[in-house]
């Protein structure tokens, strides 16, 4: 018996060995219990390190009235009392301004000369004008002799054939300067208002026609969004409207709306001022959100909130513990493009995140 217990006990001390193709790898991976995870509810659980390394923000929703909120699509277009268009009213040939030929995005001043069209005169036309102007010089002389005459007779000649002689002769003056004038002139382009320039179609040399459009110039501080409303009867009930650039919400004002419909929609007109108007261009496609003098209950959450979970479906996270969020399906309406109107699926003193949503959203 002995011999037989010393073999067991050396063979459960020596290593077992697995044959060739019959290895089972290492030990098993360890599951990091503190870590980012997705439960089996749907809900996340985020410990405080990964919080404040995702830099997780709530907000405490309230609920109230809210004003009923229509989007519209809308553009950015020109204000015409702070923009101006620059066409010459001859036809002739681009000339460099004082300071040169201006290129879009160049700020200028209000009354600045921005170029010169040197008027375009045919052969014929300079030939007729130069030949008039060769007879009234000839008539000025004979009346400059006429009148030196007279002045040598002015104790026997009436005052009066002197004075008409004289008048004669500023006469023959003033319209030989017109003449002279008028060959070769220059027709300054000034700038209408103060801003930038919008949009550039001079080059030197180039031979334009009149009311050719040259330069525009718009204050990019302010400006006019142009909205088509499919519905007539919101021109009268228009409380407030805004829009968002660059992230901040602008408040827009209501200026009016036309009395013709364009493509079956009304255009309603609405005024902006502010630097974070500079990024915008004429002609961009805009959202504006027009808010009614109608309410509606609901709970204001910022855009950034909201999500979408797999099914499509618009979702906020809400802090239900200290280290566990979980995903409420919500109904949203438009508010005023930063922030949304929740109309379900959350609670006055919700706690919902704002910033970091869409890092929990990715956590699985």
């Amino acid at each position: 018996m002995r011999p037989l217990l010393l073999t067991l006990l050396l063979a459960a001390a020596m290593p077992a060995w697995a044959d060739a193709g019959h290895d089972h790898g290492g030990p098993a991976p360890v599951a990091n219990a503190n870590g980012p995870g997705r439960q089996p509810d749907g809900s996340v659980f985020l410990p405080k390190p990964a919080q404040r390394q995702l830099a997780l923000r709530t907000l405490v929703v309230q609920s109230g009235e809210l004003p009923r909120t229509i989007e519209l699509a809308g553009r950015v277009v020109m204000d015409p009392n702070a923009g101006g268009k620059v066409q010459p009213m001859t036809a002739g040939r681009i000339e460099a301004g004082p300071k040169g030929l201006p290129v879009m995005g160049q700020r200028v001043r209000k009354g600045e000369v921005l170029a010169y069209v040197t008027a375009a005169t045919a052969a014929m036309d300079r030939s007729s004008q130069a030949a008039q102007i060769a007879e009234l010089r000839a008539a000025r002389t004979l009346a400059d002799k006429r009148l030196a005459r007279l002045k040598d007779l002015s104790d026997t000649v009436p005052r009066k054939e002197i004075e008409a002689v004289e008048s004669e002769s500023a006469s023959l003056s003033a319209r030989i300067s017109a003449l002279s004038a008028a060959v070769g002139a220059r027709e300054p382009l000034i700038a209408p208002v103060s801003g930038v320039i919008a949009a550039a179609y001079a080059v030197a040399g180039q031979v334009v026609d009149a009311r050719e459009l040259v330069y525009e110039v718009v204050d990019p501080a302010q400006v006019n969004v142009e909205a088509l409303a499919f519905d007539t009867a919101l021109a009268s009930d228009v409380a407030s409207a805004s829009m968002v650039v660059g992230g901040q919400r602008v408040e827009l004002r209501f200026v009016g709306a036309a009395r013709s419909l364009r493509e079956q929609a009304l255009p309603m007109v609405f005024r902006a001022q502010g630097d974070a108007l500079s990024t915008l261009a004429l002609g961009q496609p805009v959202k504006v959100f027009v808010q009614s003098r109608s309410t509606v209950k609901g709970i204001a959450v910022p855009a950034a909130a909201l999500m979408r979970n797999p099914a499509n479906q618009d979702i906020v996270w809400v802090k239900a513990g200290p280290e566990r969020l979980e995903p409420r399906v919500v109904t949203t309406a438009p508010l005023d493009g930063a922030r949304v109107a929740v109309t379900s699926g959350l609670q006055a003193g919700d706690r919902v995140a704002t910033q970091g949503a869409t890092l929990v959203n990715q956590v699985r």
